[in-house]
C-alpha cells in the first residue's frame, strides 16, 4: 500500500482493425486501465458493435435461464480455480448455439415434464394394482377349488376364476380394475351393492406406500380393488360407478402369462422415465456453465469497451484513450503487443502519452491485508488524486482504538484465534465460495479481526483483564500486612480496609505492567477505572484528530498551496490544541503533579475546563501558577482562529483574482510559462504545474475563469462549521471508547456484588488511594 495514490497519465491507444478485440481482452485481464468515453453525444443504440452487446445479452438470459433450471434441480455448479479467458471472436456463434440447443432441450423437456411425471405415477398405480390383483384370483381359485386354476389344462383361458357353472347358464363374466382413495372405499361398497343389488364381487387391499394423485399430485393412501360382475348390463353401472368416485382403471390381464408380460413392460417403461432426462441435461449443461458466465461477461465489456472508442479518418484502426499508472505503460504495451499476435495484425498497436490538464482518477493499490482497512476508509470517502491515502494509518489506529473500548485478554484470544483460522485457510474457503452474506462480511474482514484482536491481547494485559478477572503475575505493590499486622479485631470487625498508601510498607511502587491486580478486590475500583479510562479516551482522542489534521499540511505542500498552511492548517491546530490540547495538558500535568499520597486534594480537572469558558471560578484553587492568564490567552487564540478559518481563504482568493497580480509582479512571484505551438511533449500539464509549482500561490491563470466569491465563502462556511462542531462532538464521541469498555467489563462480570470478583465470608474489600 502506498501513502499516496499512484501517478497517472493520460494515454491514446491505437488499435488495429482486425485485432482490437484481443488487445482490449489483454488489457482487461491486467486490469490497469481506464477508458474514457470519446463518443459522449451518440447514444447507445447507435454505437457501433450494438449488435455483438446485443447477442451477448442474449446469452446472458439463457444463462440466466439455465443456472435457474440448475439450481431449482439442486446441481451444483463446479468452479474452476483460475478464471477463464475471454473467448476468441470465432468462438462467439459456437457457444451461441450450444446455448440455444441447451435453452431448445430444456424448454421441450419442461413442456413434457408434467404430461412424463402422470405417465409415471400410471404406471407406477398400475405396478401395484398387477401385483395386488394376482392375489385376489389365487385366493379365490383356492377356495372354491382348493387348487390354482392353471392346473386345469382342459379349461378356456378366457374364464379366469375357472368357474364355468356361469358358463352354462350363458352368463357373461367381467373384471373391472383399478385404485380408489382409502377415504371412498366405504362408500364405493355400498354403491356397488345398492345399485348392482348383489351381482358384482368387490375384493381390494390397501397399498402399502403413499402415491401421489393424478390430478392434485396431494400425497395419499390408496387401495386396490377388483370387481367381478356378470352380464354387460351389470359391467355399464359399475363403469360409471368408478367414473362417479374418480377412480383409477386400468385393463386387467386374461391370465398369468399376460400378466407377468405387462409387468416387464412397465418395470422398463418406469425405470427409462425415472432415469431423468432432465437431470442428465442439467447436470451435463452445469459443467461449463461457470466457464460461460465468466466469458459471455467479459466479451460483453471488451464490446463495451470498443464502443467508447473512435474510428480514424481511414476506418481501419481504432482510437482509445485511457488512465493509466506511470508505472505500468511497459505493461500496457507489453499487452497491446500481445493483443496484435493473437489477432494477426500486419501492423502492431501502439500506445501514445498525451498530455491532459483534467483530474486524474484516483487509484490505490492494495492486497488481501490492505484491502478490508481500505474498504473503511472508502466508506467514509475516495482522497483526490494525490492526496495522502489514510489508509496505512488506518491499519494501526482503527484496531487500537477498537482494543481500548474491548480492552479484554480472553476475548482477544478467542477473537484472534477465530481470525488466524480463517487466515490459514482462506484458500479453502474461497473455493466454497459460501453465498451467506454474514459469512462473506466476516471472511473478507479476517485480516481485520486479526489485527483488533492482537490490539486487544495488548490492551487487555494492560487493563489487566482477562474474562473480567485479574491476573496476579508480577506480585501486587500493594500489602496489607503494613497496616493491620497487630490489630486482628480491626480485621475481624471491619469488611472494609483502608490501605493508606502514606503509612510505610503499604504502597512499594507501581505495578510493573498494566493495573495493579489489587483494584479488582477493592470497592472504589470503578471509580478508579472511570477516572483512568475516561482520561485515556480523550487523550488518545486528541491524538488522533491532531494526527488527521497534521496529515493535511503534506496536501498542501505536495500541491504547492502553501496559503493552505497559513489559513487552513495553523488556524485548525490552533483551535483544536487550545482547547482539547490544553485538557490534555491538564490531565497529565494533574497525574505528575498529585501522587497517591496527596491524590484526594488534586481538584477537578472537568470544575477548571469548564470555568476556562465561562471566565469564572477565581475563588477555586487554581491547578498552577499562572493558570487564569494562560486559559485567557488560549480562549482568544482559539476564537481568533475561527474567523481566520471562515474568511481567510475565500478573501485571498478574491484578492489573488482581483487585485494581486501587480503586487505579485512586484513581489517576484508572477511565472509566465511559454508554450510552443510545436511542442509535442507528451507530460500532462497537470505534472508540469506540480513540477515547476508555485512557492506560495497559485498564478491567475490556474484560478478558474468565473471566480465565484459566494460559493467560495459558503463552501468554506460549510467547512468551518463542520470543523468546529467536529472537534467538540468527536473529543465526546471518544468518551464512547471508555463508556463500552466499561459496559464490556460489567457484561461479563460473573458476580453481582458491587465488586466484580466473588469473595468468601473469610476475604475482605479494600478501599484503595487513587489518582
Amino acid at each position: 500500500m502506498v501513502f499516496r495514490s499512484e501517478e497517472m497519465c493520460l494515454a491514446q491507444l491505437f488499435l488495429q482493425s482486425g485485432s482490437e478485440y484481443d488487445c482490449i481482452s489483454e488489457l482487461g485481464e491486467l486490469g490497469l486501465v481506464e477508458f474514457r468515453d470519446l463518443n459522449p453525444s451518440v447514444s447507445s443504440f447507435q454505437r457501433r458493435f450494438v449488435s455483438e452487446i446485443k447477442r451477448c445479452e442474449e446469452m446472458e438470459r439463457i444463462l440466466g435461464y439455465l443456472l435457474r433450471e440448475i439450481q431449482k434441480a439442486n446441481i451444483a455448479v463446479p468452479e474452476e480455480d483460475e478464471s477463464p479467458l475471454a473467448p476468441p471472436p470465432r468462438q462467439v456463434l459456437e457457444i451461441m448455439e450450444q446455448l440455444q440447443r441447451l435453452e431448445m432441450e430444456l424448454s421441450e423437456v419442461a413442456r413434457n415434464k408434467e404430461k412424463l411425471q402422470r405417465n409415471l405415477l400410471e404406471l407406477t398405480e398400475y405396478t401395484h394394482m398387477l401385483k395386488i390383483t394376482r392375489t385376489f384370483i389365487h385366493s379365490i381359485c383356492e377356495t372354491k377349488h382348493h387348487i390354482p386354476y392353471e392346473e386345469f389344462p382342459t379349461m378356456d383361458t378366457d374364464s379366469v376364476t375357472g368357474c364355468t357353472g356361469m358358463q352354462r347358464l350363458g352368463a357373461k363374466l367381467g373384471f373391472v380394475s383399478g385404485l380408489i382413495q382409502r377415504v371412498k372405499v366405504e362408500a364405493f361398497e355400498r354403491m356397488l351393492w345398492r345399485v348392482c343389488k348383489g351381482y358384482t364381487i368387490l375384493s381390494y387391499a390397501e397399498v402399502d406406500e403413499n402415491l401421489a394423485d393424478l390430478d392434485t399430485g396431494e400425497i395419499s393412501k390408496s387401495v386396490v380393488f377388483l370387481i367381478s360382475f356378470w352380464g354387460d348390463q351389470i359391467g355399464q353401472k359399475v363403469q360409471k360407478i368408478c367414473d362417479c368416485y374418480h377412480c383409477h382403471i386400468y385393463p386387467h390381464p386374461e391370465n398369468d402369462e399376460e400378466r407377468a408380460d405387462v409387468l416387464d413392460s412397465l418395470r422398463t417403461r418406469i425405470q427409462d422415465l425415472n432415469n431423468d432426462y432432465l437431470r442428465q441435461v442439467l447436470q451435463k449443461a452445469s459443467e461449463s456453465a461457470f466457464t460461460w458466465v465468466v466469458q459471455v461477461k467479459k466479451m460483453k465489456a471488451i464490446y463495451h469497451i470498443l464502443n467508447l472508442c473512435s474510428f480514424d479518418v481511414t476506418n481501419k484502426c481504432l482510437i482509445a484513450e485511457v488512465w493509466c499508472p506511470v508505472s505500468d505503460l511497459a505493461n500496457l504495451r507489453g499487452a497491446l503487443e500481445e493483443g496484435s499476435r493473437k489477432g494477426d495484425a500486419t501492423v502492431p498497436s501502439f500506445v501514445n502519452r498525451i498530455p491532459s490538464t483534467d483530474t486524474p482518477p484516483t487509484l490505490l493499490r492494495t492486497n488481501k491485508f490492505t484491502s478490508g482497512f481500505q474498504s473503511i476508509v472508502e466508506a467514509y470517502g475516495v482522497g483526490d488524486y494525490r492526496e495522502v491515502s489514510p489508509a496505512p494509518y488506518t491499519i494501526i489506529t482503527f484496531p487500537f482504538l477498537f482494543a481500548v473500548m474491548f480492552g479484554d485478554l480472553g476475548h482477544g484470544m478467542v477473537m484472534s484465534l477465530f481470525a488466524l483460522w480463517m487466515v490459514l485457510t482462506e484458500k479453502k474457503q474461497k473455493k466454497k465460495r459460501s453465498s451467506n452474506e454474514i459469512w462473506a462480511m466476516f471472511f473478507n474482514g479476517r485480516y481485520i479481526i486479526l489485527m483488533m484482536g492482537l490490539f486487544s491481547i495488548y490492551t487487555g494485559l494492560i487493563y489487566n483483564d482477562c474474562f473480567s478477572k485479574s491476573l496476579n503475575i508480577f506480585g501486587s505493590g500493594w500489602s496489607v500486612k503494613a497496616m493491620f499486622t497487630n490489630q486482628n479485631k480491626t480485621l475481624q470487625t471491619n469488611a472494609v480496609l483502608t490501605l493508606d498508601p502514606n503509612v510505610s510498607g503499604v504502597f512499594s511502587g507501581p505495578y510493573p505492567f498494566g493495573i495493579d491486580p489489587i483494584w479488582n478486590m477493592a470497592v472504589n475500583r470503578l471509580s478508579f477505572l472511570n477516572s483512568y479510562k475516561m482520561k485515556m479516551s480523550v487523550v488518545i482522542g486528541v491524538i488522533h484528530m491532531s494526527f488527521g489534521v497534521v496529515l493535511s499540511v503534506f496536501n498542501h505542500l505536495h500541491f504547492r498551496q502553501k496559503f493552505n498552511v497559513y489559513l487552513l492548517f495553523l488556524p485548525e491546530l490552533l483551535f483544536l490544541l487550545c482547547l482539547f490540547g490544553y485538557l490534555v495538558f491538564m490531565i497529565f500535568y494533574k497525574w505528575l503533579a498529585y501522587g497517591v499520597r496527596d491524590s484526594s486534594q488534586a481538584p477537578s480537572i472537568l470544575i477548571h475546563f469548564i470555568n476556562m469558558f465561562v471566565m469564572q471560578g477565581k475563588d477555586i484553587t487554581p491547578l498552577y501558577p499562572g493558570q487564569t492568564g494562560l486559559q485567557i490567552f488560549l480562549i482568544v487564540i482559539a476564537m481568533l482562529s475561527v474567523p481566520v478559518l471562515l474568511l481567510g481563504k475565500p478573501l485571498y482568493l478574491y484578492w489573488l483574482y482581483r487585485g494581486g497580480k501587480g503586487l505579485r509582479r512586484r513581489r517576484g512571484y508572477e511565472r509566465v510559462r511559454r508554450v510552443s505551438e510545436d511542442d509535442n511533449s507528451t507530460t500532462p500539464s497537470y505534472e508540469e504545474d506540480e513540477e515547476e509549482g508555485l512557492d506560495e500561490t497559485p498564478s491567475r491563470e490556474a484560478l478558474p475563469k468565473e471566480f465565484d466569491f459566494a460559493d467560495v465563502l459558503l463552501y468554506q462556511a460549510i467547512h468551518t462549521i463542520e470543523y468546529c462542531l467536529g472537534c467538540i462532538s468527536n473529543t465526546a464521541s471518544y468518551l464512547r471508547l471508555w463508556a463500552l469498555s466499561l459496559a464490556h467489563a460489567r457484561n461479563f462480570c460473573p458476580s453481582t456484588s458491587p465488586s466484580c470478583p466473588p469473595f468468601s465470608n473469610k476475604t475482605a474489600c479494600f478501599k484503595q488511594y487513587g489518582p
